[in-house]
């Protein structure tokens, strides 16, 4: 070998350390771990032994904090869809832009979302969703006391609106000439509502009521029928995981844990 070749092969070799290094991470973070379905299918997951979720927290009573525990209606649904794979639930708390859009999906963040989410068209081209598991639709916080009924009531006030939620798309279609102040979570927009920062907030429902009756100087004064439906997302074409839910909900509604678990978190039977 001559020293020119000599001194070539001695420049590579970091280089070629480099390059099987960066594969060797690409590699680890693609890698997943099957389990069987109740199909006797094979379900592929990001992490050996757990059902890794993503949602953004606080979305009470969908998932929040209670202590060092997160709970919520979604959190014991996925709970039963991590039993019946047999692993344990692990949820990541990560900002809703990144859940909606799917890329905490495709990066294998997490196995699915469960956040409180509406199924929508633009959605559907981000992610895969499971059957709907609960209905929804926009509502109006208020502090009690003000005369806000309508979004015409709010003409040249403050209406405050969670970013990349069906509530700020539904406000900035209906609410005319009104101030729009956008807020990266819930608990800072029911926050704004409840000190006056904002004269009303929007959000699904279901989160408001919760809301209203745990804080009495608010109330719900109207709702908007918007026929939303919340649905479980998981990373576009994996179908093993999306019917795996969908057969976990269905037998929990035929076996009625679906309808204990809503009672639980909304005090309600749910609507059949």
């Amino acid at each position: 070998m001559s020293a020119r070749s000599a001194r070539k092969r001695k420049h590579a070799t970091p280089l070629a350390a480099a390059l099987a290094a960066a594969l060797l991470v690409s590699l680890t973070a693609c890698s997943s771990t099957k389990t069987s379905g109740g199909d006797g299918g094979e379900v592929e997951l990001v992490t050996s032994g757990k059902l890794k979720t993503c949602t953004h927290l606080p979305y009470t009573p969908f998932q929040f904090r209670q202590g060092k525990k997160i709970v919520g209606f979604d959190v014991d649904l996925v709970d039963l869809v991590a039993k019946d794979l047999d692993v344990t639930q692990e949820i990541v708390d990560t900002p809703f832009e990144g859940i909606q859009s799917g890329e905490d999906l495709n990066a294998g963040k997490c196995d699915l979302a469960a956040a409180g989410m509406t199924i929508t068209p633009v959605r559907a081209k981000n992610l895969d969703f499971s059957a709907p598991y609960c209905d929804a639709t926009q509502a109006l916080l208020v502090k009690k006391g003000r005369s806000v009924t309508s979004l015409k009531d709010l003409e040249g006030e403050k209406l405050g609106v969670q970013q990349s939620t069906t509530g700020e798309e539904y406000a900035r279609k209906h609410a005319k000439d009104v101030t729009a102040v956008q807020f990266e979570d819930l608990g800072l927009l029911l926050t704004a509502v409840k000190t006056g920062q904002v004269r009303a907030g929007i959000n699904d429902n279901g989160v408001l009521y919760d809301y209203a009756k745990k804080n009495p100087d608010t109330e719900v004064t109207q709702e908007f029928d918007t026929g939303e439906r919340y649905g479980i997302g998981v990373r576009r074409g994996n179908d093993a995981l999306r019917k795996q839910i969908d057969r976990t909900i269905k037998k929990a509604k035929a076996d009625g844990r679906y309808d204990t678990l809503y009672k639980k978190w909304f005090g309600t039977e749910p609507k059949k």
